[in-house]
Formats: C-alpha cells, structure tokens, sequence
C-alpha cells in the first residue's frame, strides 16, 4: 500500500496530456492482486498505471501486449509476458512493435483461427451465454465548454428580445460579421468582450421590429478552424462554405501530421464537425482524416526546452554551425517521427561528417552519364537496388531514419569500391552515387542538388524521380531465420529465401540450439513464417 500511495502522489504531478503522450517511459505499481479471466479462468495481475486514463471505458483494461503498443511498452518495462493472440506474422517481444493487423486467433481456445471480427462476435456470444458480460456502447461524448470568451470567436446567431425572447437570426441575415475593434475596449471586464461593440449589438428584433440586443457571446475558437480542410479546396467562393463537388473530388485528408497536443482537441472537433455535415448530406464522408501521423518534439536533457529550464537550442546558432543539411538529416536519423529528438543525444557534426563523405562520392566518379550499368560490378548493384528499394518503402511509412540508414551504408559501400574494388569507372559506382543523391535530396536537399549538378545531371535532382528497382538484384541466396522458444531467440538459421514451411520446421526443430532449449518438453505448437521466423511454444 505504501508504494501504491507513493505513486499515486506521483501521478498526481503529471496532466491529462503528459498521460497521453507515448513516448513517456510507462510506470505502475503491481498491487499484489489478481483478477480471473472468465473465460479460461487464468489468475491475471492487477497494475495501476498512468497511462491508462480513468475516462477510457471504465478506467481499468485487460492489457494485451502483443497488439497494443502502448501496454507492449508498460510489459517491456515491468518483464511481463508478451502472449500473441492475433497472428500477423511477427512476434512483438522480438520486434518491440505491437501487431494491430487482423489475422487468425492464436492461444485463443475457442477463437483459434478465427479473424478479428469473427472472434468479437464469437466472444460477445460465448460471455452472454455465460452471463458473465453483455455488449455495450461506450459514449464519450463531452459538453463543448466555451467560458473562454474572445472577440474573434464565432457569433451566436441569437437575437434577445425583451417581448419574444431569445429570437434565431434569419437566415437571409447570415452569416453574422464581427464588428471592427477599431476603438473597443476588449480589455477583461468579467463579461464578453464583443459587449463593448454596443453599436453592432444594438438591433431591432427580426419578430416584432422592437429595440433588442444581440447575443454577445462567442463559441470557442476552434469553431471556427475545425472545418479549415473543407475551406482550403474552395477559398474563394463568397457565396458558400464550400463547393460540396470540390470537396468530394479532393477530401478527405488522406494524411495528417501533427502533434500530439492536437490529439484531444483540433481532432476531436474536426471529426464532430465532418460527422454531423454527413449526417447532414453535405459532405460524403464521416472521417476527414484518413491517416494520423503525431510527431515528436525537440527536446533538451529530456525536458521541452525553455528559458527558465537553461536548456535553450537556438535553431540559428546551430545552423551557423553546422549547417541546415545537417540539421535536418540529425533531426530526422534521430529515430521515428512520432518519437522526441533529445538535442542532447544526438550529433550534428556527425551528420555534417557524412554529407560531407557523400559529397565526395560525386567528385570521384569518372564513368559518363548514361554509361552501361548492366556491365558494372554485381554486388555494388545489388546494395544499391537493395537500399533504393528499402529507403522507398520506409519513406511510404514514415521511417526517414531507416532511409538515412541506407543511404549511409550504401555510400560506406560506394566508398569501398572506388578506394579498393571496382574503382571510380565501374558504372555500378555512377549508379550508386547518383542513388544516394536521390536518397539524400528528401532530407538534405543542398548537398544532394549539389551532387547531382557534379555527376553531371540536368536539371534538379528534385525532378530526377525515384530510381526504378530490378526485382532480380533483390534476390538474396540466403536469409537469417530466428527460431525461438517461449518467446526467446535460441537459434539463428541461414536458408534459402523460397524454404518451404515444412522444411523450415523439420530445419528448426533439428537445430541444436533448440534441442538443447526444449529439454525434452513435450511441443503445444510450432508457429513458422518461412523464411525469416519460427515460433516454438512448448508445454
């Protein structure tokens, strides 16, 4: 109870949006309590933790690691077990990343095999046949709080009339223009400030024509920039909010980058707004944002930087320094987008280093522009092909850093030849630089345009487009299968990329590694996904 207490004291200390946010290392408390599953009557743990908030369902979760990222990281940091139940093809206490895609149940009992939609209605069904729980709705709708006066906010259509009351605005009077502040005292005086335009508010009433005033309070801001998106393809027209056949060509967003402060506030309105114009027929989706993207802060020692904390970056002496190239290739190989950049930890003058190393690849080829590729050297082709195909598909997730990795080695590659393999006129050099070039013009545009002008190309890199792969030079003669046991990697396998899957088992189980991890307990089951994963769980 002590510690409990200690660390609710703690909890106490930190917001709603501190709780929210993912990057925070997760902390708890293990009450010394269990709860029973009632489906498979399994003793479960019981945790209190921050990151669970109490307004999410009933303020208490079943954590399942596997497939939830933030309950992966609370079992990372506390040792508890990562039990897959979803097959996705991965294994999250390996990777560290939770799988949320569907896929076959797995250590379900009655659910194995089925889907993720299947298994909900299997599971609803098998709990009201048990009478130990029903299918619920859970609302979370909020009032939409607006004590927070400004001048700017949106107008309340509202006419107050002493004979007819509160009296809507006609139609034909819409939309309601906020008065000049030209010579208003907007200053706090406990009532809205919109009550100092006495001229504007002072009006007959639209029902009986008497003296009557109108409403001078104003919605909350974000009234009026939660339906921005809607605005943006139609900015022009004076007639209209928008242009509902614009906006079906265009909308929705298909991605949205921002912070994660937007995440309980700008989104959750935007949504309200775009789901009652489609209930309203005026709009044809009910989402306006297809993909969400949080990305992180640029931090210092941990902390948002900031002049009472000491531990203020100026952008500006950093750049005199290093560089803008510089800058943003360390902000962006720092780790995922979503994830903060602590300034730190990490090293400018590294990625300075680099650009400059890469620079110098343009300098040293001499092949010509347009010389025959398919003549030059085999493997510097294949990690060429291999990086250009790998930073591709990480660029279209959002994994800059791992593109940066690539290009990295595969100029630590280019390097190597020119210094000690095929030399500076194997066309397979040109096509590397010209490859990293491509690479570094999405985060290092100067050194990259630079490059790309020294190797001899016209015009800008910029309009170069992606390098087209060949399938051929992906083609590995072998790959590295992990193989574990109960969730641990007790053996490292080299087999061909087209191994079959009975081969693969027959392979793993006869591995020495895993012979000696069994110690001859008996097999529940054999998970395999050729050629890179065999999952053995024992009994």
């Amino acid at each position: 109870e002590a510690e409990f207490d200690a660390y609710l004291e703690q909890v106490k200390k930190s917001t709603e949006m501190d709780r929210l946010d993912s990057s925070r290392a997760k902390s708890g408390v293990f009450l010394q309590r269990y709860a029973i599953n009632p489906v498979n009557g399994e003793r479960i743990q019981i945790w209190a933790s921050d990151y669970v908030l109490a307004d999410y369902g009933t303020g208490a979760i079943m954590a399942v690691p596997a497939h939830d990222q933030r309950d992966l990281d609370f079992a990372r940091a506390f040792s508890l077990p990562v039990r897959i139940v979803v097959d996705a093809g991965e294994d999250p206490a390996v990777t560290g990343v939770a799988t949320a895609d569907d896929g076959p149940h797995v250590n379900s009992g009655p659910l194995d095999g089925l889907g993720k939609a299947e298994a909900i209605d299997a599971m609803l069904a098998l709990l009201e046949e048990r009478g130990t729980g029903t299918p619920a709705v859970n609302y979370r709708l909020r009032d939409w709080l607006i004590s927070r006066q400004r001048y700017w906010g949106t107008p309340i259509p509202i006419i107050h009339c002493d004979t007819c009351g509160e009296v809507a605005v006609p139609e034909d009077q819409l939309p309601i223009v906020l008065p000049s502040a030209e010579g208003l005292d907007l200053k706090p005086k406990g009532a809205s400030p919109l009550g100092a335009a006495t001229e504007w508010s002072s009006v007959p009433c639209p029902r009986c024509g008497e003296p009557a005033v109108r409403d001078t309070d104003t919605m909350d801001t974000f009234v009026d920039s939660s339906w921005y998106y809607l605005r943006y393809v139609d900015p022009t027209d004076a007639t209209r909010a928008f242009d509902p056949a614009k906006v079906a060509e265009w909308l929705p967003v298909d991605q949205y980058v921002g912070g994660v402060t937007h995440a309980i506030l700008h989104l959750l309105y935007s949504r309200f707004f775009s789901k009652v114009l489609y209930d309203m027929g005026l709009v044809t989706f009910n989402e306006p944002f297809t993909r969400l993207l949080n990305q992180g802060m640029v931090v210092m020692n941990g902390s948002a930087m900031s002049k009472s904390r000491g531990n203020l970056v100026r952008l500006s002496d950093e750049l005199a320094v290093h560089g803008v190239d510089a800058i943003r290739l360390t902000m962006v190989f720092a780790g995922p987008p979503e994830d903060d950049v602590d300034w730190g930890d990490v090293s400018p003058s590294g990625s300075k280093k680099f650009l400059a190393r890469a620079w110098r690849l343009s300098g040293d080829v001499t092949s010509e522009v347009g010389a025959d590729v398919t003549a030059g050297d085999l493997a510097v082709r294949k990690a060429t092909h291999r990086a250009v195909h790998d930073a591709g598909l990480a660029i279209e997730s959002f994994r800059f850093n791992v593109a940066v990795a690539r290009a990295m080695e595969l100029v630590n590659v280019t390097r190597k030849a020119i210094d000690s393999g095929c030399g500076p006129a194997d066309p397979a050099v040109r096509e590397a630089a010209e490859a990293v070039a491509v690479i570094l013009s999405l985060v290092a545009p100067y050194t990259a345009e630079d490059m790309w002008m020294r190797l001899g190309h016209e015009p800008a890199v910029a309009l170069a487009g992606w390098p087209v792969v060949d399938p051929e030079l992906l083609v590995e003669e072998s790959v590295t299968c992990i193989v574990q046991v109960a969730g641990k990697v007790r053996e490292r396998l080299e087999v061909s990329p087209e191994i079959s899957e009975d081969d693969l088992r027959e392979l793993a189980l006869t591995a020495p590694g895993i012979i000696a991890a069994l110690e001859g307990r008996a097999i529940r089951t054999v998970v395999v996904r050729p050629p890179k994963l065999v999952n053995i769980v024992p009994e």
